[in-house]
């Protein structure tokens, strides 16, 4: 798509007004504050740290995973600011965080993606649904077998298993609440999208439509820095139901990519240029 056909597309659709764009920005803000919070409330149960080091935390990382997939070098950016005894730690309660978020995205991705299907009778091949079932079973219990044998053969894992275990429940509650959030701002940003667009689709189909969209996107494993086209690739196919013109899908799927993604990653790279990282620690 050329950026022309993309701005002009903005223009005629009214996207930059006064009021759109605090909205955007609401969401935007409000999604990466929740993010924040989540990382702060999870490295306060090792010791204290402020809100504004858990932003610094959080931006940066997000920077410097935009070339993984997936984000996985987010684990590696945040546990660099820590001092090496703590760095396991911070890695595993990352690994908390994005596991309540992931939950999210699965519980209302399946739920929303049953309603899509039923709603607009897709015929799925029972075969494909059997072998990645058989294939999802048997990589959960392979993890299974491996996780009991490292226990007993591994102290490491172990100490990171008891360390796990260690985390408060209210801790984990709030966690997944914040999570909960996090997943209603960003996948209600999509849909004032649409409403900006004019987009003719009930709450209920277009909410299900955005949550399916997710659910599949949140399976693939891409580059954050190419988030936008898996997304806007999905998302084609799931908003083609409601005879949406693909422009405009693409135009909500790459403006989401800018505000949750491109900014605050503009912001986390001054973060990464002035990190000076103690190595003597």
């Amino acid at each position: 798509m050329d950026f022309s056909i993309f701005y002009q597309n903005l223009i005629e659709n009214k996207v930059f007004t006064l009021k759109n764009c605090l909205f955007l920005f609401f969401f935007s803000f409000f999604n990466w504050f929740l993010e924040i919070t989540k990382w702060h409330l999870l490295i306060s149960f090792i010791g204290n740290s402020s809100f504004k080091k858990a932003m610094v935390q959080s931006l940066a990382s997000l920077t410097t995973s935009l070339i993984t997939p997936n984000r996985i070098g987010e684990y590696g950016a945040k546990a660099l600011y820590f001092e090496k005894p703590f760095r396991k730690k911070i890695i595993g309660l990352n690994v908390v965080g994005n596991f309540y978020q992931m939950l999210m995205t699965l519980v209302f991705g399946v739920v929303g993606f049953s309603y899509f299907i039923l709603k607009h009778k897709i015929e799925i091949k029972m075969q494909f649904v059997f072998r990645f079932v058989s294939v999802l079973l048997f990589v959960v219990f392979t993890l299974f077998f491996v996780c009991k044998f490292l226990k007993y053969k591994n102290s490491y894992f172990k100490k990171t298993q008891d360390f796990m275990m260690k985390i408060p429940l209210v801790l984990h509650l709030n966690i997944s609440f914040l999570s909960l959030l996090r997943f209603l701002i960003f996948s209600h940003q999509f849909y004032f999208l649409l409403l900006i667009f004019n987009i003719d689709v009930s709450y209920i189909e277009a909410i299900s439509a955005i949550t399916s969209m997710y659910l599949v996107a949140s399976i693939i494993p891409v580059f954050p820095l190419f988030d936008f086209v898996t997304k806007s690739s999905i998302a084609v196919w799931i908003f083609s139901f409601f005879s949406i013109e693909l422009l405009t899908i693409v135009s909500i799927t790459t403006l989401m990519w800018i505000l949750n993604i491109v900014l605050p990653a503009i912001i986390g790279s001054y973060f990464v240029l002035i990190f000076k990282p103690n190595f003597n620690k």
